[in-house]
């Protein structure tokens, strides 16, 4: 199948490259010229890159006019932490994803599959469904809702269908640093204090390897409109942070309580991922414990790397 994959060098896309390319699928990727390939530089090789910008229209439109792909897989967007919910940069990739998807379908594409985000939910109304209600609270989300209602319209009025992935919250190989799980065991590895909240808030984790694997299952299936992907299993950031404090035999530097919680965060957000499971046939590898000690492995791995390399 040819493929082309936005987001490759990004946390999700590059495990999606990963499974993609062992697949044996001929995978076209959108890699921006000056882009970091820290997460996918073993792969290059087995890529076929497309250096050009998501922005850049009619350099886009001359490559996906020679390649033609019969799949898009289209992952890329702006992640910055603490940055992308406020960020305008949503909306002009919501514009440059609106015309992606319509040069896609007039080159005949047969299948794009988008990823949104659980945010576009009302969050307060406990498991979300594919039919729970939208209420998105921020640019990034309502970005995402919006790209979602057009696409439909458009598959609608054409032979390309279009599958919605609303991911939940992901960890593992390769993530930013700043974030939860990421955060938490660089500092422990460095025997330094890992500052939390109280850490009551109920998420919904999955591995980023599993991410990949459901988000190739929809790809791959009938599938069309929202799916969430999502482990549908709740889990307290408390559990999460001192299952990693237990897994590296540092439970001392856990600091439960010494960041306050923000006012802004739902206190429980979990995926009925029922849609996924059963019409996929997608199950996860990794449960909590063994997902968080995989990727407490890889850091270990990467960071002495990273000092031979220095």
């Amino acid at each position: 199948m040819r493929v082309f994959l936005t987001g490759a060098t990004g946390f999700i896309g590059s495990h999606v490259a990963r499974l993609l390319v062992a697949e044996g699928c001929e995978v076209y990727a959108l890699v921006r010229p000056g882009s970091n390939l820290w997460r996918i530089e073993d792969i290059v090789p087995l890529l076929q890159v497309v250096p050009y910008d998501l922005f850049e229209k009619e350099e886009l439109e001359a490559e996906l006019s020679r390649i033609r792909p019969e799949l898009c897989l289209h992952l890329a967007w702006y992640a910055e932490p603490g940055k992308y919910l406020a960020s305008r940069e949503n909306i002009r990739l919501l514009n440059a994803s609106l015309n992606l998807a319509t040069l896609l379908e007039s080159l005949g594409c047969k299948r794009f599959v988008s990823a949104g985000t659980c945010f576009e939910y009302d969050t307060s109304l406990g498991y979300l469904s594919e039919t729970t209600p939208t209420a998105p609270s921020s640019i990034y989300a309502a970005s995402k809702l919006a790209l979602h209602l057009v696409l439909e319209q458009i598959a609608g009025a054409s032979s390309m269908s279009v599958a919605w992935i609303r991911l939940f919250y992901q960890y593992g190989p390769y993530e930013h640093e700043r974030r939860l799980v990421s955060s938490v065991t660089r500092s422990l590895l460095r025997n330094q204090v890992a500052e939390a909240t109280l850490g009551e808030q109920v998420r919904d984790f999955l591995h980023v390897e599993d991410v990949a694997l459901a988000a190739w299952a929809v790809a791959r299936s009938g599938l069309s409109g929202p799916v969430n992907i999502g482990s549908g299993e709740p889990v307290t950031v408390r559990e999460i942070v001192t299952t990693i404090g237990a897994v590296l035999n540092r439970p001392e530097l856990i600091a439960l309580g010494a960041l306050p919680d923000r006012a802004s965060d739902p206190p429980f957000v979990c995926a009925d991922n029922r849609r996924l499971v059963e019409n996929t046939g997608w199950a996860p590898r990794y449960g909590l414990e063994e997902g968080l000690g995989h990727t407490v492995a890889w850091w270990q791995a990467h960071l002495r790397s990273c000092l031979v390399r220095a």
